[in-house]
This record gives structure tokens, sequence and C-alpha cells, in this order.
């Protein structure tokens, strides 16, 4: 399958090292860094998990021209993904985020990037290179990414979404705050529980499934959604179709970083998808990377084997 990602793509820099005093300028950690490493973040993150699963993904979205940017295109070839859809903005900064772990927990996360809309420009620019990449390729499934960096529009996700309506493409939306409400029309809308509460503005315990359900499926009315599936974290997954709604729990796992879970998830939903999986399938595969991922220390794409073993010997 080819899969057009649409969204914020980023840089996840790692600096690994040992915490054996207190500054004695203030009362924090003294990091002796050991190891540096960079990987693909966001939407990069989710491309690298589609392509993990046997997929061809095509990457679309925006950086600077700044050596993070460089650095982050490098990895895009060392990786083997396209970046025939990467946009080089010089007024903007690439986005990274650096992570400083020690004995294999986070310390602290520094984060460098433009959260302002892209320039009218510039979404022009990405806008024609996403319609004509769908006029060249078949396209069977497009997800859009949202960090709430600014790379999708209103304008861009509305209009890209039409042309994908028009043309019978399934879409899957990983959704932030800012732009919760303007996705209408998609496949399947996947936030997480925080993302959820807070783009409804509505007070719900993570336990109260109940209560989830009611909201999650007036939600799915008013915007028009196939599917709503919603991430509960160490609680599990929820998913409706507006016809049934099931909810899976998490299977224990020891988990070590949950950095990226959430870009797993939404690269594997949305091949299930255009698979055509049920949403049964879709949730339960879905739940298990998420959690495999989770036992890996920063940004992995996941394991397609032991994916494919997990599916085969776990119960529900």
């Amino acid at each position: 399958m080819r899969v057009l990602v649409i969204g914020d793509a980023m840089l996840d820099t790692y600096l690994w090292g040992k915490v054996e005093r207190l500054s004695p300028e203030a009362p924090v950690p003294i990091v002796s860094v050991t190891r540096r490493e960079n990987r693909l973040g966001g939407a990069a993150n989710v491309s690298r998990n589609i392509q993990a699963l046997g997929a061809t993904p095509i990457l679309f979205s925006v950086i600077g021209d700044d050596d993070n940017g460089k650095e982050f295109e490098s990895l895009l070839v060392k990786r083997e993904l396209s970046n025939k859809g990467i946009m080089v903005d010089p007024s903007r900064n690439t986005t990274v985020k650096n992570r400083i772990i020690s004995s294999g927990k986070q310390i602290v996360r520094v984060d460098e990037e433009s959260t302002s809309y892209i320039s009218p420009e510039m979404e022009q620019k990405l806008i024609d290179a996403i319609l004509q990449e769908i006029e060249d390729n078949k396209i069977d499934v497009i997800v859009f990414v949202d960090y709430d960096k600014g790379i999708i529009t209103p304008n861009l996700f509305e209009l890209i979404n039409k042309v994908a309506i028009e043309k019978n493409i399934p879409t899957a939306v990983d959704p932030k705050r800012r732009n919760f409400w303007n996705y209408k029309n998609v496949s399947l809308f996947k936030p997480n529980f925080k993302e959820f509460v807070e783009g409804i503005g509505q007070p719900i315990a993570k336990d109260d499934l109940e209560t989830i359900k009611a909201y999650a499926d007036d939600f799915k009315q008013k915007q028009n959604l196939k599917l709503i599936f919603i991430t509960l974290s160490e609680l599990g997954v929820f998913i409706s179709n507006g016809v049934k709604e099931q909810y899976y729990p998490v299977v224990i796992r020891d988990i070590a970083d949950v950095s990226g879970a959430g870009d797993t998830v939404i690269g594997v939903a949305s091949l299930a998808m255009a698979a055509g999986l049920s949403p049964k399938v879709m949730a339960l595969m879905s739940n298990l990377a998420g959690g495999l991922v989770c036992e890996k220390v920063g940004v992995v794409p996941v394991d397609s084997e032991q994916l494919r073993k997990e599916m085969k010997s776990t119960k529900y």
C-alpha cells in the first residue's frame, strides 16, 4: 500500500548519560553525557511505523533551513524514506525534541519549535505537491498527523480531505486541540484520552467508559466520523463505529517509555483500516503495537514480526 502522511515531522534527539552528583549552582542533577543519538519523530515516526509494516509512506511536511533540518533529511535517506514531500522554510525552525536520559529514564525534555501556522505561500506549495502525488499515484490511505506545530492548516486539511472523499481514499487523523473541531468527514479519528477531553471541553474520568462512550458517539455524529478510536493509555482502547462500541484492556507490559506510542497506533490503525480489517482487529492490533514500542526507550517503530507473533498468541 502507498500511504500519504501529512503533518508535523520532527527530529528526536537523545542525550544518554549518568547522574552521579548534583550541581553546586542549583538543586539539579548533572548528567555526564556518554552518547548522543538522533531519530525521526512525529509524522516521520508514523512513516517509519508504516514502512516497518511493509507499506510505502510518502511524507509531506515542512522543516527549517538549519542544521537540524539537514540532519532530518539525512535520516530520511538513511531510513530509505522519500523526501520528495519535504519543504524547506527558512523562516521556521525544524522541530526538535531533546530528551536527556539517565538509567533508562527521561530526566528532562527541551523543545525547539515553531508553532504558528505555515505561511499562505508554503501552504499552497504543500497543497500543490500533495494533490500532484494523488494525481500521479494510487493512494490507499491519507494520514494527518497533527502535533500542533502549524503544518496542518484548516485550509490544507479541508482541501485535501475533500479530494480524498471524491477519490474514495480513506483518511485518518491523529489530532491536537487547536484543530480538534476542524476534522470533519474523516474515516478514522484517533485522539488519546487527554486530547479528547481537552478537545470536547468536558471533565471525564478515564475509567468512566459509559460517559466516554456517550461523548464519543455525540462527537462522532457532529463531525460525521466513520470511526472514533480513543486510546486510554494504561486502561486500553475504546473504538466505535456508531453501531457497536468496543473496549479492549491493555496487555500488561514492562513499560520503559511511552514516547512515540501514539505514532505507532495511528500508523498501524490506518493500514489496518485501508486493508479492510474489522474495527475489532484494527483496535487489537493497534493496542498491541502501541504496547510493544513502550517496552523500548525512545521513539522506535514497531517490529512487524513481534507484532505478528503477539496477534497470534494474545487471547481476548
